[in-house]
């Protein structure tokens, strides 16, 4: 399959954060290559968005976010979780897509290696533990999605009936509206893209 480039990223959260679900992350480590199929994200769309880092206005650390389309902002929580964002939309409009879960694919040992020895069905069922998964941390922060360290695979389209939507995870300090709009897409188990 080919590899996204920065002009599939140069669309709104929402619309990317859908068409995301299906392609597969991958990453190269030490010379061997992880992957996993999509199979949730969330949009997060601009200053307006009270739930998004960008809310508050460019800082050093959503400085990323004001930039061209297509680059990872990866960022810290707790101290220990690493968390990994694709940019998206038009530049100085700080638009992110969060990547929240992958179904494993190849490179399942070393992700398992990785995430000391977990079961296959919890490697990456989650935005920190696919990050630990797959060896992404700040060091890939800022990068664009077309480097040979870490990028996205294209897959054909997922068919809306499979497509869930609802809510954002984790965003209590966000507006009550923020929270309750349907910015979260995950992949129906029934899909086998």
């Amino acid at each position: 399959m080919s590899r996204l480039d920065k002009v599939f990223f140069r669309r709104d959260a929402v619309t990317v954060a859908r068409d995301l679900l299906g392609k597969s992350l991958v990453r190269r480590y030490h010379g061997e290559l992880m992957s996993g199929v999509i199979v949730e994200a969330e949009a997060y769309v601009g200053e307006e968005d009270t739930a998004c880092h960008a809310s508050r206005g460019c800082t050093p650390r959503t400085r990323v976010m004001y930039g061209p389309p297509g680059h990872y902002y990866i960022y810290l929580i707790y101290g220990m979780y690493h968390m990994l964002n694709i940019v998206t939309g038009d530049e100085g409009h700080p638009q992110a897509v969060l990547i929240r879960a992958l179904r494993p694919g190849s490179g399942v040992d070393r992700m398992r290696e990785l995430r000391g020895g977990v079961v296959e069905k919890h490697l990456c069922d989650g935005p920190g533990k696919l990050c630990q998964a797959l060896a992404i941390d700040r060091s890939l922060n800022e990068l664009p999605v077309e480097g040979d360290e870490l990028w996205v695979e294209n897959a054909p389209p997922v068919d809306e009936e499979y497509v869930l939507a609802g809510p954002r995870v984790g965003i209590g300090y966000a507006s009550d509206q923020d929270q309750q709009r349907p910015w979260r897409f995950s992949l129906d188990s029934r899909a086998q893209p």
